[in-house]
């Protein structure tokens, strides 16, 4: 039969294999795991998490996949999925690619859930377990650029909700070992199950996303492999009878080429960005603006002086949903410019306790608040290969003073350091986990390629 589009990812899926790996993609990919877990871990501490458990723990039957932070507690595997990449993406502290996406949440929960789901004498080796991750990133970057308005902050869909969920789908499908006409049609039932929109963004509602990507992609995979089809035709651009075109304006899909020599996955070209506090990616350049500005006002003046501020110019670029002005919730606050800025400039740092409502609340820093003009220069386009975020102070004195950056430091231009991914994972993990638990973690992701049973992790 004549190759299509869904058929090449397909035969993708089906055909990948361990040493099309290459080293730079495996070791960039086993950062990407173990920043997720401690996200995770660190995210099974949030209230959102503990209603998505409270809910998922109605569901009692074939309980024997783990919840992140919770030992002894053991859900469905779906459900397990589900929990976990609610606690992944509750403090928006999750990894974020180009075209903007987090990958790691809607696939690691989802594979970690399978791998325990299998019969003992079944179980898949760490090889099989960072293959599978690897099919899942790929298959969510080559549906990312089959549009142009996906290189662009989004404005209708979060693309985790519809990217994350074929993405976990073609995941499990590859750990599971489903045929190549079963994953065609586990793509085709994903589509079926994805898609949110942005407008939830910024409630609890969003980590809900990920959740539903990384679990529907599973169960999409489960529907196939007993048997269920879908339109064989899903990824492929039919006049007439949208298909995941359905969720983008402009669409221009392309074959999947073969995994070998002729094929480079996408994580060999694009790298990942590491967050280093929990806050929408963009927080991450006027955080660092700020924090640049605030190092030549203490030169200037020999400490940080708010009385001094008359006006705080933020120069950013145009995206509705992360400009709020003053931000009443955590979540409000992890998707506002203005808060982020104004905490970098006040305390010094942004970090886990930023968010918490009476550091919210505080009095000297919604006075800085109200100091904000926003700007939005033609050249800072909303895109996260090219913004920058700028931050001016100026004085009463009548004195300018100007922080930008263009890059900050975690950026896949300017990755975090081994050291600075190790530090981040063992504060996360240490909210739920002892020293030797955490050490044990590192080392096992660290070796995975040598792991003889996944479900181990």
């Amino acid at each position: 039969p004549e190759e299509t589009v869904t058929s090449s990812f397909a035969s993708f899926i089906a055909a990948a294999r361990p040493e099309h790996l290459s080293q730079t993609v495996r070791q960039r990919s086993k950062r990407m795991i173990l920043d997720s877990l401690g996200v995770g871990l660190v995210g099974s501490t949030t209230r959102v998490f503990d209603i998505a458990l409270s809910y998922c723990r109605l569901y009692s039957s074939v309980a024997v996949s783990s919840v992140y932070g919770k030992p002894g507690v053991k859900l469905s595997p779906t459900l397990a999925a589900f929990t976990n990449g609610v606690a992944t993406h509750s403090m928006d502290f999750d990894d974020t690619w180009h075209p903007a996406t987090h990958p790691s949440g809607a696939v690691l929960p989802a594979l970690l859930a399978a791998s325990q789901m299998l019969p003992p004498n079944t179980k898949p080796n760490g090889l099989d377990f960072l293959l599978a991750f690897n099919v899942g990133l790929e298959v969510q970057g080559r549906l990312m650029h089959f549009s142009t308005e996906t290189h662009d902050i989004p404005k209708r869909f979060h693309p985790p909700s519809v990217v994350g969920t074929l993405g976990s789908a073609a995941a499990t499908a590859k750990l599971l070992s489903l045929s190549l006409a079963q994953c065609c049609h586990a793509l085709g039932i994903a589509a079926s199950l994805a898609g949110a929109p942005m407008a939830n963004a910024a409630t609890q509602a969003k980590p809900l996303h990920v959740g539903n990507a990384t679990r529907l992609g599973l169960e999409a995979t489960l529907l196939a492999a007993r048997g269920m089809e879908a339109n064989p035709l899903i990824l492929d651009d039919i006049p007439g009878c949208s298909g995941f075109s359905a969720f983008y304006s402009v669409y221009q899909p392309k074959p999947l080429p073969a995994p070998g020599q002729q094929h480079e996955f996408l994580l060999e070209k694009q790298d990942i960005a590491f967050k280093r506090f929990p806050a929408h990616l963009g927080m991450h350049w006027v955080v660092d603006a700020a924090l640049s500005v605030r190092n030549l006002f203490i030169n200037y003046a020999g400490s940080f002086s708010p009385s001094l501020i008359r006006t705080i110019v933020l120069k950013i670029p145009v995206s509705k949903y992360i400009n709020r002005p003053f931000p009443s919730s955590e979540h409000q606050a992890r998707h506002s410019f203005q808060f982020n800025a104004c905490t970098a400039l006040l305390d010094g740092e942004v970090g886990l306790g930023s968010f918490s409502e009476s550091i919210i609340q505080r009095q000297e820093l919604r006075e800085l608040l109200d100091k904000v003009v926003v700007e939005h220069p033609e050249d800072n386009v909303a895109n996260f290969d090219k913004m920058y975020g700028e931050v001016a102070l100026l004085l009463h004195s009548g004195d300018v003073l100007t922080g930008k950056c263009d890059t900050f430091y975690g950026h896949w231009r300017k990755p975090l350091s081994k050291e600075s991914l190790l530090k981040k994972f063992r504060s996360n993990a240490s909210h739920v986990l002892p020293e030797e638990k955490i050490e044990a973690i590192i080392t096992l992701v660290d070796n995975l390629e040598n792991l003889s049973d996944s479900s181990q992790l």
